[in-house]
């Protein structure tokens, strides 16, 4: 009983020690927030293709958070990145895979693409 205690403050010492490094290097934005400052920035939607095809914000780029190491090219340094996913787990991720790699303007969507009004961009296809 004492070692599953033990493990459980570990956790949730690691968990609450993340969670405010994060903090740190990553701003969360509202809706509002985000559309005042997004078209000066790189906006990443960092879902799966198919995720993106079936809608993303207008201005995005896809660029999946399980390729985004070998991607890293493709995304400046000098300039804001706006990153968000379905609802925000994969944008946090991503943002930590940045900071890893020396970026420092890294603004998430608060709540992700499932709470956003915005305009979007769908594919279109044709039957």
């Amino acid at each position: 009983m004492a070692i599953l205690i033990i493990v459980l403050v570990i956790l949730l010492t690691v968990f609450v020690f993340r969670h405010y490094r994060q903090k740190m290097y990553l701003k969360v934005l509202t809706q509002d927030q985000w559309i005042e400052g997004y078209r000066k920035a790189q906006l990443i939607d960092v879902r799966e293709p198919q995720e993106y095809e079936a809608g993303h914000i207008l201005g995005a780029r896809n660029i999946p958070v399980t390729q985004l190491k070998h991607r890293l090219v493709e995304i400046r340094k000098d300039k804001p990145v706006y990153l968000y996913c379905q609802k925000s787990s994969r944008s946090a991720r991503a943002a930590q895979i940045l900071h890893k790699n020396g970026y420092k303007e890294l603004y998430q969507l608060k709540g992700g693409f499932k709470n956003w009004t915005g305009k979007i961009k769908t594919k279109t296809r044709s039957y």
